[in-house]
């Protein structure tokens, strides 16, 4: 990239972050050298952005900073709107409804030629009517995941025996076949990742629980699977 769009990139980083990023940090997320993080550091701190921090330390921009209208490559914007239409077919009915609000919003700041690139996309992912029960259960099981409500449910496994337990829920996997719910289950004692579709009851508790550095969907990534986190 050349030096505008890695300035652009510098600033969007820093706006992302509450807390200070080391230089060594910001290089690698950027591909790009310690020495040069400084010197673009430097380059924004001259040109007027409230860049805070030293060397050592670490970077942060100052709360309030503004800025300027985004802008968007052609890749980029299609990848915003698939992520988007994915999102509307493949979630729950209050996030899609947010889905498409944000796709209006990008639209509103596109310049003439990316709306033209942008209504000729090719990807169509349609909404399918017969998905609305499993739009009730993600939507519940996202609120729960968010709200660290447990659940009691009913499930039945690959056989079609069913059990009921009481889970944590701590997060939602999308595979490219379904979608599966990661739990500690206090039944098993153990995590379980439960398909969407073989739920046969669900209701959200009010007791809620915590996610410990032994329970939670990092520590299970890291154990289970010896991956760091799925994004």
């Amino acid at each position: 990239m050349n030096k505008a769009e890695r300035l652009f990139q510098l600033v969007t980083l820093l706006r992302s972050r509450r807390t200070a990023m080391t230089a060594e940090a910001i290089a690698a997320m950027m591909g790009v050298s310690v020495r040069t993080v400084y010197r673009d550091v430097q380059a924004l701190s001259l040109s007027g952005v409230p860049i805070e921090g030293e060397a050592g330390v670490g970077f942060l921009i100052r709360p309030g900073h503004q800025l300027p209208p985004l802008t968007f490559t052609p890749d980029e914007l299609q990848a915003l709107i698939v992520g988007s239409r994915m999102v509307q077919s493949f979630t729950d009915r209050d996030l899609a409804r947010a889905a498409q609000q944000v796709e209006q919003k990008i639209r509103s700041v596109l310049t003439d030629e990316l709306k033209q690139h942008a209504e000729q996309q090719p990807y169509r992912i349609p909404v399918v009517e017969d998905d609305d029960g499993l739009r009730e259960t993600h939507g519940q099981l996202r609120r729960a995941c968010e709200q660290h409500c447990k659940l009691t449910v009913g499930y039945a496994d690959e056989n079609g025996s069913e059990t009921e337990r009481i889970i944590w829920p701590l997060g939602m996997i999308g595979w490219s076949s379904c979608w599966t719910l990661l739990a500690w289950c206090e039944l098993r004692r153990d995590y379980r990742n439960f398909r969407f579709d073989r739920f046969r009851s669900l209701q959200v508790l009010e007791e809620h629980f915590t996610p410990t550095p032994e329970i939670s969907i990092a520590a299970y990534l890291k154990q289970v699977i010896g991956i760091r986190d799925i994004g």
